[in-house]
């Protein structure tokens, strides 16, 4: 079975490995708009993609892989002290390398899963780095403002209504998908999007035309998997329905076969399960918080309600 997940960071992280409990077939399809810490600096310095949140990927899939490796853990590593690499991933700056010598990212990293040994594939949802607007409330005097930026959008102390996404070395035109990330949707069997930073980390990939077009004709059965805790500034107050209204408004045409829910994290499972109808899917709620650690997910409770939404005998694990 073919999975393509996409996100970013933390929530992009969880989903692979999930998906590795269920196939070694999986490939990410990663934001690229980050612009903050490590991969901002590099993206700023070098003008090439950020590469922390697909280094953050690869280390996911290495991770699945027989518990990892000595290189997976160097990827991950992060410079200390005081000097100019201080806070700089070993992975980004590889990865930064790769992305300059084979002059195309997709390359580049594919020759960083060979290194890692990975069996998995990781994708940008653009080969170009991308820029996030947010239409923000709450700020001033109850008129809507605009703030630019990953970092700004998602430690806005207002509301964001709503997104847009810009590519800075083309102004005036639509993102362009990675070729490959659009081929890897539409050959799918299975696509999840979410869980993650909702406006900036699984949005995006709806306002990339071609990669929006991939998903909404892609043969795959589609998931959408839940936040289990509302975020600060991005969707405070949220509830898990608000999620998928906002969602939809983004993204009217796009249709999903299920939503993923922490039964503990809905308060009002009703409007949850009328909500999934809405997009044509099916709610499916299960207890898939990580025990003990407030927002993560427990990979082999996800991977089990991931089995059940695509009627596949689970694991056996108990507790569901």
């Amino acid at each position: 079975m073919h999975a393509v997940a996409l996100g970013g960071g933390h929530g992009l992280h969880a989903t692979l490995s999930a998906l590795r409990r269920i196939t070694p077939d999986v490939t990410a399809v990663v934001t690229v708009a980050d612009d903050g810490g490590s991969s901002g600096r590099l993206r700023r310095e070098l003008g090439l993609l950020p590469p922390g949140d697909l280094r953050q990927a690869l280390a996911a899939l290495a991770a699945a892989e027989d518990g990892g490796t000595l290189w997976a853990d160097v990827f991950q590593h992060r410079f200390g002290g005081s000097g100019a690499l201080t806070g700089h991933a070993v992975g980004n700056l590889l990865l930064a390398g790769l992305f300059e010598v084979l002059g195309d990212p997709v390359a580049g990293l594919d020759e960083a899963r060979r290194l890692l040994g990975i069996s998995g594939r990781v994708l940008p949802m653009s080969a170009e780095p991308l820029e996030i607007e947010a239409e923000v409330t709450g700020l001033e005097n109850g008129e809507v403002s605009r703030i630019r930026g990953q970092v700004a959008v998602a430690s806005t102390p207002g509301r964001v209504r709503r997104i847009t996404l810009h590519n800075p070395g083309r102004p005036g035109r639509p993102p362009v998908a990675c070729r490959e990330a659009v081929d890897a949707v539409l050959s799918a069997d299975v696509v999840l999007l979410g869980p993650g930073s909702w406006f900036t980390s699984v949005l995006p990939h709806l306002l990339v035309p071609d990669l929006h077009d991939a998903l909404v004709r892609t043969p795959a059965t589609r998931v959408v998997v839940l936040n289990l805790v509302p975020q600060p500034g991005e969707t405070a107050g949220f509830s898990p329905e608000r999620h998928l209204d906002v969602l939809f408004e983004h993204a009217p045409r796009l249709r999903v076969d299920a939503v993923i829910a922490d039964r503990d994290s809905v308060p009002t499972p009703a409007r949850l399960r009328r909500a999934a109808a809405a997009l044509g899917g099916r709610a499916h709620l299960a207890r898939v918080a990580a025990p003990g650690e407030t927002g993560r997910h427990d990979p082999d409770a996800l991977a089990d309600c991931v089995r059940e939404a695509l009627g596949i005998p689970a694991s056996g694990r108990e507790g569901q």
